[in-house]
């Protein structure tokens, strides 16, 4: 079973083996300019959004695994009709699922987390000098999360082509699932794997400068982008009043829409001046730079555990359903 199961999966693994050469090319390159430089303080600002757009490419990587991998893993053999020899050989069905599974799991753990930490390495300066490796898109191609990714993906596109028996099919939804997951966790779960702190800030008119955004769609009293230092703000509450009450949205908008004229310079000028002078405040609760590699590990554990679930659901519908 190993042998055909390798036999099978020579093909993605030589393309794989070959796209992970080149990416670790760069990024040993990438690593030593970086290193090159002789002023850190202009990290950020020659390779802060190179390592944005490295954070949502490498991002894709499980999505791509369980599309390409892990997807036409079982389902291109149950549209071939291929199982049915392997079981009238004697192989018991669970066996020839988890064989699969694990070959397939620990390459796609391999490969990610040789780019996380080839990535981890080549960005280690600049996230020193910026402290956002905690930020939401850096967080998940950094440490340890991304083994747990790839593992998810792939038993995810494995169990999906299980059910669907079409490989295409498989393969968009598969695709389209480990993005929707990647934009939930982080957004929904990771800022509660730890009791958040919270902190008040007093917006003055060089407080809301410090913002980059101000207002919502709607027109409402927020602010947003707020930042501490050697920190991952997590959440921030509207603009609020000396006695915690949230700004009317008339006085914003009095604001937002007729400051007085004063020649007040800075991201929102006249703006700020007006709003300082309200004496509001807002609520920050964040996550310390600290706790990075806490959540990795809680990250990691929970990726792990939703593919053994996955895995599981695949064990009992082979050996019940699939003919």
């Amino acid at each position: 079973m190993i042998r055909m199961t390798l036999r099978q999966f020579r093909v993605q693994a030589l393309v794989g083996a070959i796209l992970l050469l080149l990416a670790a090319v760069y990024l040993l390159r990438l690593g030593g300019d970086i290193r090159a430089v002789g002023d850190a303080s202009q990290l950020p600002n020659r390779y802060g959004q190179t390592m944005l757009f490295l954070a949502a490419g490498f991002g894709l990587v499980p999505a791509f695994i369980g599309a390409f991998w892990g997807a036409p893993l079982i389902a291109r053999e149950l549209e071939a009709g291929t199982h049915r020899l392997v079981w009238n050989q004697s192989v018991p069905r669970r066996r020839w699922l988890v064989v699969k599974l694990m070959l397939l799991g620990f390459a796609s753990m391999a490969v990610a987390g040789a780019l996380s930490a080839l990535l981890t390495w080549a960005a280690a300066p600049v996230d020193q000098v910026t402290g956002d490796r905690f930020s939401t898109i850096l967080f998940g191609v950094r440490g340890v999360a991304p083994i747990g990714y790839a593992a998810f993906g792939c038993t995810l596109g494995a169990v999906t082509g299980l059910l669907v028996r079409r490989t295409l099919p498989a393969m968009a939804i598969v695709f389209l699932a480990v993005i929707a997951v990647q934009f939930i966790v982080p957004n929904l779960l990771r800022p509660h794997f730890m009791p958040a702190e919270r902190v008040t800030v007093q917006m003055t008119a060089d407080a809301i400068n410090q913002a980059r955004m101000l207002g919502s769609i709607t027109g409402g009293p927020v602010v947003g982008g707020l930042e501490i230092p050697g920190a991952w703000v997590t959440h921030t509450t509207s603009l609020l009043t000396a006695d915690g009450r949230q700004l009317s949205d008339a006085a914003f908008a009095e604001c937002f829409d007729n400051a007085p004229r004063t020649g007040a310079d800075g991201t929102f000028g006249d703006i700020a001046v007006c709003l300082g002078k309200l004496d509001l405040h807002v609520d920050l609760a964040y996550q310390p730079d600290r706790r990075f590699w806490p959540f990795q590990w809680a990250e990691l554990a929970l990726y792990l555990g939703a593919s053994a679930l996955l895995a599981a659901v695949g064990l009992w519908r082979v050996q019940r359903r699939v003919s």
